[in-house]
């Protein structure tokens, strides 16, 4: 009857154990990136992963389902991206917690997960106890931007924002059309094609389109495929 009560107290224990631990959704492309983040998160005794997904459809999927407290999402993956997935998120959940994992440290593509809502900004070359902390003080409602990040998204800020067809015209201009080129695909005249590009060099305070185009590959306004 006493060996009974220990094993009952035993595992009510390990029951309030897991209900304390902080529950973690990974999404992330590369399956080894996704266990290795699984190992280290799994070493903490007050932190478990209950899901993995590979894209932001599933991670949106999997967080509907199991419900954790706190997704870490890649920024960049096939599909929905980290960006889109964060939207979708917190359209189904407000109150939901959100890191950013990534490679990239661009200017745009920071001001993009901060302005749809992710808490952290997690870059992957950082050391690991990096991302516990950054894990904890996200999770207790805090934010966490490493502070070069954080220059850069200030610099953002204040930066003039393009409109949506001056970020087409842009895109269009990195790919190598020609004003012609870029007024057919738009359906727009040329003269209207070169005020489009007129703006876009004051705004990113350039001289010429080759600067332009550069500025908007360092700053991440342009994908170059």
């Amino acid at each position: 009857m006493r060996r009974t009560m220990q094993i009952e107290s035993t595992n009510q224990q390990v029951s309030e154990q897991d209900t304390n631990r902080l529950r973690i959704l990974i999404a992330d492309d590369h399956p080894l990136v996704r266990e290795g983040l699984a190992a280290i998160i799994g070493r903490q005794p007050d932190m478990q992963v209950v899901a993995q997904a590979r894209n932001g459809g599933e991670a949106l999927q999997k967080f509907l389902s199991e419900s954790p407290d706190l997704c870490l999402l890649d920024l960049r993956m096939p599909g929905t991206d980290g960006i889109e997935a964060i939207g979708a998120i917190l359209a189904e959940r407000p109150s939901a917690r959100v890191i950013i994992l990534t490679s990239f440290e661009t200017q745009e593509d920071i001001y993009r997960a901060v302005q749809a809502g992710a808490k952290g900004y997690f870059l992957k070359d950082s050391p690991p106890e990096e991302l516990i902390e950054c894990i904890r003080a996200v999770a207790a409602g805090g934010t966490w931007i490493p502070p070069a990040v954080g220059a850069k998204l200030a610099k953002r800020v204040t930066d003039q924002e393009l409109t949506a067809r001056e970020k087409e015209v842009l895109q269009a201009l990195a790919t190598g059309k020609s004003n012609k080129e870029i007024g057919v695909a738009y359906n727009i005249s040329e003269a209207t094609v070169k005020v489009h590009v007129t703006h876009i060099l004051e705004k990113l305070k350039v001289g010429g389109r080759t600067e332009a185009i550069n500025q908007a590959v360092k700053r991440g306004l342009v994908q170059m495929r």
